[in-house]
């Protein structure tokens, strides 16, 4: 049982777990959770999360070999 509301949202959208599954992920040291939605925007864009994800700036996408 929880005494507030649930501390695990979307990094990108903010929806917690009652809304969308999240998967968790660690980044410099801290505990973040993203949602299947927004998982792309992180492997192949990140700095589309400049200002959400500190340190965002220093991600590079993924290399395309298609």
């Amino acid at each position: 049982m929880s005494d507030g509301p649930d501390p695990k949202t979307c990094l990108a959208c903010r929806r917690g777990s009652e809304t969308t599954p999240l998967i968790p992920l660690v980044y410099r040291g801290s505990e973040l959770w993203i949602c299947p939605q927004h998982l792309p925007i992180l492997i192949h864009d990140p700095a589309r999360l400049i200002g959400i994800l500190p340190g965002a700036e220093d991600l590079s996408p993924a290399d395309h070999h298609d």
